[in-house]
Order: C-alpha cells, then sequence, then structure tokens
C-alpha cells in the first residue's frame, strides 16, 4: 500500500511562513502528481496547489504570490513553502497524490493525514 505522511504544520502569526512536506513511500511505480487540498470548518475543501513530476505547477487564486509547491523526485517528496500567511489560510492541509503502485495497472488517488495550519495572533 501506498501511504502519504505530512509534517510542517503548527501555529504561526499573520505575515509569518511554514513549510509543509508531503512524503509517498511503499509500493510506488510512478507518481505523477502532488500536491495539497485544505479544509475549514463550514468551508468546502478546496484544492490549494499541485506540481506534477515534471514540475508544472498550479495554485489557488488566493494563494498565488504567498504559496510555492516544490518537488524532489528522488525523495518522493512535495513541499509547500507558505509565506505571507494570512488567519483565512487558517485550515487542516491534505497532501494528495495521484501514484500509481508496482501492483496496480492503474494509478489512484491517495491522501495524507492532514496536518493544521492556524494563523493566528
Amino acid at each position: 500500500q501506498v501511504q502519504l505522511v505530512e509534517s510542517g504544520g503548527g501555529l504561526v502569526q499573520p505575515g509569518g511562513s511554514l513549510r509543509l512536506s508531503c512524503a509517498a513511500s511503499g509500493s510506488i511505480f510512478r507518481i505523477y502528481v502532488m500536491g495539497w487540498y485544505r479544509q475549514a470548518p463550514g468551508i468546502q475543501r478546496e484544492l490549494v496547489a499541485s506540481i506534477s513530476s515534471g514540475g508544472s505547477t498550479n495554485a489557488a487564486d488566493s494563494v498565488k504570490g504567498r504559496f510555492t509547491a516544490s518537488r524532489d523526485n528522488a525523495k518522493n517528496t512535495v513541499y509547500l513553502q507558505m509565506d505571507s500567511l494570512k488567519p483565512e489560510d487558517t485550515a487542516v492541509y491534505y497532501c494528495y497524490a495521484v501514484i500509481q503502485s508496482s501492483v496496480s495497472a492503474s494509478p489512484y488517488h491517495y491522501w495524507g493525514q492532514g496536518t493544521q495550519v492556524t494563523v493566528s495572533s
């Protein structure tokens, strides 16, 4: 089975920075894309950012210019550098990945356990 393990969340003041990491492990044949969704109370889950194995990135309009996704393919790890954080960024951030495992003929969508990001003074 494939697992995604997230780290880097925490409490930060407005204007501060955090760096999230998400590492994939298990029977991995190929990773096509990795990224993050976030979920805040009473708000629909939204896609924050994603990055393909080739380095192409997408980001939500609400975080463009503040969040930067990067990827280390050798480590099967994706990072999210979050700068100029705002209170409205407060949410649980869930790593996701589209991965084809070594025991499957097609790729599937996997999820991390979530990490809490709280932006408050």
